[in-house]
């Protein structure tokens, strides 16, 4: 088994990475800077490295351990400070990228796993679902990164033989999961409505968002991992559920007794986003198995589980 660096592994789904890794028998080291993610996440058996990506000391742990593989999930990863701050999206997204790749290859890191973005970087659909060759035209700066990123990784394919998978995730969601960032509704809504305090749902709630359950989202790397070749896969169900729906789940599941309040929409913001993950079942031979309502209560039964535990 070979060893492997999970950059922003302490966080929500680079956490979930790192276990299924370490339990495939892999010697993982985890790099993070923890301004999202927390020690808590992280399993025993895991190495790990408090450092930014855009260091020296990050680049320093190439030439250290010789990784295989890096499983790069490290990111900036708020829309809206994307929007507020751009230069300071591209600092991390793509310096700390470039910072690391640089470092990898001249060690002779032989894969990346690169965790992209589905609808941020497609923006509003002309078809749906989405698939990999639907005009790319992200409405943020976050999702203009992350495009930039998967061109960079390609010129790295070609000029220096790195091989790497790109996923394009939908919303993920699931144990873990901090209410920061676009994604965060199903983390926010859980946390509000079980400590009984209001939700607010921006504008008509009407609008899509293609929810991927974290789990799901581990096999797709485990499975981009496994695979001999470069390619770009998106990670989803291919079924749109909007903001209203995804309020009255979680409502049922927390027994909660809030109204359906809506506040003022966000400006700009997306009204679809749905994902074809057709090619992946094709190439990967991976495809989602938890349902939005089966993973709706596995996160909320998490969150229950760690009031009770800070709790005492």
């Amino acid at each position: 088994m070979g060893r492997i660096l999970v950059t922003g592994g302490a966080g929500f789904i680079g956490s979930h990475v790192a276990d299924a890794l370490l339990k495939s028998g892999h010697e993982v080291h985890v790099v993070d800077d923890l301004s999202g993610g927390t020690t808590d996440n992280l399993s025993d058996g895991v190495v790990f490295h408090q450092f930014d990506i855009r260091s020296d000391q990050a680049a320093e742990l190439f030439e250290r351990y010789e990784y295989d593989t890096m499983m790069h999930l490290a990111a900036q990863m708020d829309v809206r400070k994307s929007v507020a701050d751009p230069s300071f999206d591209a600092d991390i997204n793509i310096r700390g990228t470039l910072n690391l790749l640089e470092a990898g290859r001249k060690s002779g890191l032989k894969k990346v796993v690169f965790s992209s973005t589905g609808g941020a970087i497609y923006g509003e659909p002309d078809y749906t679902p989405q698939d990999e060759n639907h005009t790319l035209q992200p409405l943020s700066p976050y999702g203009i990164t992350k495009l930039a990123t998967e061109k960079y990784l390609e010129y790295y394919r070609h000029q220096y033989g790195l091989n790497y998978v790109a996923l394009r995730y939908g919303n993920v969601y699931g144990p873990r999961q901090n209410p920061h960032g676009e994604a965060g509704v199903v983390a926010i809504f859980s946390l509000r409505m079980l400590a009984g305090e209001p939700v607010f749902i921006n504008g008509d709630g009407l609008q899509t968002r293609d929810y991927v359950f974290v789990g799901d989202v581990v096999t797709a790397n485990l499975a981009a991992l496994g695979y001999d070749a470069s390619g770009i896969f998106n990670v989803g169900t291919g079924i749109e559920t909007d903001v209203v729906q995804l309020f009255r789940i979680i409502r049922e599941n927390t027994a909660a007794s809030v109204d359906e309040v809506h506040a003022d929409g966000q400006p700009g913001e997306q009204r679809r986003s749905v994902l074809s993950a057709d090619l992946a079942a094709r190439e990967l031979g991976w495809e989602p198995e938890i349902s939005i309502k089966n993973g709706l209560r596995k996160t909320v039964d998490w969150f229950v589980e760690q009031r009770a535990h800070e709790a005492g």
